[in-house]
């Protein structure tokens, strides 16, 4: 007998129907129940074989999406991202160097330089 431990805890699958998870198992439901609809709604329209490669081209995505997986992502949340990082944040991105310290510390910076020119007027006054 042998047991399947997982090195990482996030990696465990319950697999409930057939060996499938449930989000597995729901998808490959719903595709094949596109498919089925698709099939005798259309079979009387078109063809046979027209009809049977409609059913594959409309229920395969269904069916990939419950077993996609990408850097952690299911197919929904990659498609969000997908969408956000190609046309709602894309364009062209500037880099601009920004010196935080030198912003927090700018007036202190100015006013000690303000101070030091009023001082070396002073002597030079006094001289």
């Amino acid at each position: 007998m042998e047991i399947r431990i997982n090195k990482e805890i996030k990696d465990y699958h319950e697999s409930l129907f057939f060996g499938l998870s449930f989000r597995q198992f729901l998808c490959s439901v719903m595709a094949l129940a596109v498919a089925v609809g698709i099939y005798f709604g259309f079979r009387d329209i078109v063809g046979k074989e027209t009809v049977s490669w409609l059913c594959i081209v409309c229920a395969a995505p269904i069916a990939a999406a419950g077993f996609f997986h990408y850097h952690g992502m299911n197919f929904e949340e990659f498609i969000a991202a997908y969408i956000k990082s190609e046309f709602l944040y894309a364009g062209v991105r500037v880099f601009e160097s920004e010196n935080i310290l030198y912003n927090i510390y700018r007036e202190v910076l100015n006013d000690a330089a303000k101070q030091t020119k009023k001082e070396t007027r002073r002597k030079k006054n006094h001289s």
